[in-house]
């Protein structure tokens, strides 16, 4: 027996215990991550602007108070409003705009060119929702696609004007107007085939034209159009008799199932913006903005992010 290397390996020995030990203090002590911290960054949630009657500085003021990530606006003077979010670090997501399309009417007319210029370089879209298309004097019937020629080729003015200023162009979906359905967005979207036009979908209406039926396969095919959503608090039941009252309510208020609806959002894998829809809501506007944004977070908090099942 060697005495020397005996003595080497009980060194060794106890050094090697040290440095485990050593090691398994600091695991120890190393707090564990922040699972809020470290999650994937939410999706931007916006407010629409319609029934926020307040002057621009003090509701995007409001807004970042709340944490909202910005605001659709609506009509074609936008630019002091535009100012204000960005003074805020806030976004103009789009401005909302109900065009009659008429076959022998240009499009494109000094107010949307100048829309458009004060748009560029935001990242803001514009949201057009069609109201009538005509003919010869003729309308053509809610959603049909018989109006569909007149309407391609007056979108395709905007959209030239548009695209090369980087602004995009999001079809919204409204009761009772010739462009009704999510359908509708989509279709037009796919014959224009450009990156620059895409669809909505927006709750309220939904339940109004189609009534509380599942709208996952509808959400799947639009999916590759799909711009924006909009969501509020609505009750369940035959939707399509109900008004705006029921349709349209704070998030967290209504029977119907809005966490479900976002879940199955992400399950599809949408990752774009979602607006919440104001129309009509009465009462003190920071209440229901501030009630909103809490339901908000309790329901983006417990689903899982876009693609995860």
């Amino acid at each position: 027996m060697n005495p020397a290397r005996n003595e080497i390996q009980m060194k060794s020995s106890r050094l090697s215990f040290a440095v485990l030990a050593a090691l398994a203090m600091c695991v120890a002590d190393t707090p564990a991550a922040d699972p809020v911290a470290s999650a994937p960054a939410p999706q931007p949630f916006f407010a629409f602007q319609n029934c926020l009657n307040l002057p621009s500085a003090e509701l995007t003021t409001m807004l970042k108070e709340l944490g909202y990530d910005g605001l659709s606006a609506s009509g074609y003077e936008v630019a002091p409003l535009l100012k204000e979010l960005q003074a805020r670090g806030l976004k103009l997501y789009n401005t909302y705009l109900t065009p009659h399309f008429d076959a022998a009417t240009n499009a494109l007319t000094e107010p949307v060119r100048k829309l458009i210029e004060d748009l560029q370089g935001s990242g803001a879209a514009i949201w057009i929702a069609p109201m009538k298309v005509t003919k010869s004097g003729k309308a053509f019937a809610t959603s049909s696609p018989d109006g569909d020629e007149v309407a391609l080729a007056r979108l395709r003015e905007i959209a030239d004007y548009a695209e090369p200023r980087g602004v995009k162009i999001a079809l919204y979906p409204h009761t009772w107007f010739w462009l009704e359905r999510v359908e509708d967005g989509v279709r037009l979207a796919n014959k224009l085939n450009r990156p620059g036009v895409g669809a909505t979908f927006n709750l309220c209406h939904w339940l109004k034209v189609e009534g509380d039926r599942d709208p996952a396969p509808v959400l799947k095919a639009a999916l590759p159009r799909l711009f924006f959503v909009s969501i509020n608090g609505a009750d369940t039941g035959d939707t399509q008799k109900q008004d705006w009252n029921q349709l349209i309510q704070t998030l967290d208020r209504g029977s119907y199932d809005v966490a479900g609806f976002v879940r199955t959002l992400r399950t599809l894998g949408y990752t774009g913006p979602i607006g919440l829809q104001c129309y009509n809501l009465k009462g003190d506007p920071e209440v229901n903005l501030k009630r909103s944004i809490t339901a908000w977070r309790s329901i983006s908090g417990s689903l899982p992010q876009a693609g995860e099942k």
